[in-house]
């Protein structure tokens, strides 16, 4: 091994060396600052330490000292005021606010004097440790200022005396909650005043053809253009073909409009014809106000999307509640957003409960169960079933309206099926009740929106190609406005 080596291994051991106690002199002085940051320093001097310890004991007798006292004093005065207070209703209410006083003051005495004894210990002990020419620690010093801060502290509290509690009031009864304010019920309009508006909005309609009508068979020496005038009247109106052919050739043979003489028997005759046409003796009652008719009566709303089914089946609870009859109703529409919470509302308005299901998209089926399960539960009058709108053409969609007949069967029997048709599509609408009538069959029309520009000739059109009649219309948008077709107030409307 040559000298360069062994100079290079001493030199590495020593600079090891060097860093070693570098180290170890720099976690001792950290230790150092550390304690004396933290107060953790101890005395060095024997004398203050005896010193320090010999003041806490004194301190600690004075203060055991001082609470002995203070109890005893409190005990003297609770047995004072107790014998004072015998045979008075005011001696236990009393005794509470005296024995509070004394052990408000009897506190402050307490911490006063201990703070005083501390106070001074501290001084004799500072003074002893600048006499052996030791420097008091930081502690010492601390515990000194705080003493004088909480010896200031009880003088100020036991100067202000706290006044004696006034006798406690009687305790009041608890009020009742208030019972949570229920929805204000409405009173549905009756019947008679429906049909009396019926006549009235069918009169205003923008398109009563019977006026049309009537201005053309008043006329002098009608023409065969006036005949073809009549029957394009009758297919604006939506009467349909058949319909329309049959009715100008009843008018052409009638005598009393070949005699134009006297218009108010040209009206008699159209009138006649038109009832005829609408069909005057046709049973309209509702399956469920029959006689002998099941109870609870269970009724169907099918259509197509945008109808107002929803809208015709809270407006036909109404009509039952102003009947007097229990109504239930299921809202089996769970497609639409928020189509149950819409015949909640109307439900509401009219306390009529609803059976719903918790999330959409549920099975419309078992929401028609649970209804006719609480109808039947209730002894309801009549359970109304709202089903969610559907294109004809949709075979599944139609499949699953049997389905909630079916599943609703098992608790109690259908009675009727109403199909809710917009009276303002005329024609369309005569496609859509065709196959909704060969899905689940059909016992019933209702007419919506039979007002503003509806065109009144699907009223006949529909009866005559489905073979069932019209028993409800819809005058218009107000919840009192559905009401019992009625063929006499319908055609003295369009005839107005």
């Amino acid at each position: 091994m040559d000298m360069n080596t062994v100079l290079a291994v001493i030199g590495v051991i020593v600079v090891a060396v060097i860093l070693i106690a570098v180290s170890v002199w720099w976690s001792k002085s950290r230790r150092r600052d550390l304690d004396r940051a933290v107060g953790q320093t101890a005395p060095d001097d024997k004398r203050t330490r005896d010193a320090k310890a010999a003041a806490d004991a004194r301190l600690a007798a004075e203060a055991e000292a001082e609470v002995e006292a203070a109890k005893a004093e409190k005990a003297r005065s609770e047995e004072a005021v107790s014998g004072a207070g015998d045979g008075t209703e005011s001696g236990p209410s009393m005794s509470e606010p005296v024995s509070a006083k004394d052990e408000s003051a009897a506190a402050p005495a307490a911490a006063s004097t201990e703070s005083r004894a501390e106070s001074q210990s501290e001084s004799q002990a500072g003074a002893e440790t600048v006499a052996s020419g030791a420097t008091p620690s930081p502690k010492v010093e601390s515990q000194t200022s705080d003493s004088l801060i909480a010896d200031t502290e009880p003088k100020l509290a036991s100067e202000s005396k706290p006044e004696p509690a006034s006798e406690p009031a009687a305790p009041e009864a608890p009020e009742t909650p208030a019972a949570p304010a229920q929805p204000k019920s409405e009173t549905p309009e009756s019947i008679g005043s429906r049909l009396t508006r019926l006549k009235a909005k069918l009169a205003k309609s923008d398109n009563p053809f019977g006026k049309v009508l009537f201005n053309i068979l008043t006329k002098d020496n009608l023409s065969e253009a006036d005949w073809e005038d009549v029957e394009d009247t009758l297919l604006l109106a939506d009467v349909g073909a058949e319909a329309s052919g049959q009715l100008v050739d009843e008018l052409r043979t009638d005598a009393r409009v070949n005699d134009r003489s006297n218009p108010a028997e040209v009206r008699a005759a159209l009138k006649e014809k038109l009832l005829d046409l609408v069909g005057r003796d046709t049973d309209r009652r509702l399956n469920a106000e029959k006689p002998g008719a099941n109870k609870p009566g269970v009724i169907i709303m099918v259509g197509v999307n945008g109808t107002g089914k929803t809208t015709t089946a809270g407006k036909l609870a109404r009509l039952f509640v102003a009947e007097g009859k229990q109504v239930v109703m299921g809202a089996a529409d769970t497609f639409r957003a928020a189509a149950a919470d819409q015949l909640e509302t109307w439900g509401a308005r009219v306390n009529v409960p609803v059976v719903r299901s918790d999330k959409d998209g549920a099975d419309p089926a078992s929401v028609a169960f649970e209804a006719s399960a609480k109808a039947k539960e209730t002894n309801a009058d009549v359970l109304i079933i709202d089903t969610a709108g559907r294109l004809q053409n949709k075979a599944n969609l139609m499949d699953e309206l049997g389905k909630i007949r079916r599943v609703t069967e098992k608790n109690l029997p259908v009675d009727e099926v109403l199909l809710v048709l917009d009276a303002t599509t005329g024609q369309n609408g005569m496609i859509q009740a065709k196959v909704f009538a060969e899905a689940i069959g059909i016992t019933g029309v209702v007419l919506s929106k039979l007002d503003g520009s509806a065109k009144g000739g699907i009223v006949i059109s529909v009866q005559k190609e489905l073979g069932v009649p019209v028993k409800l219309v819809g005058l218009g948008e107000g919840p009192d406005d559905l009401a019992p077709f009625d063929p006499e107030g319908f055609v003295d409307g369009i005839l107005a």
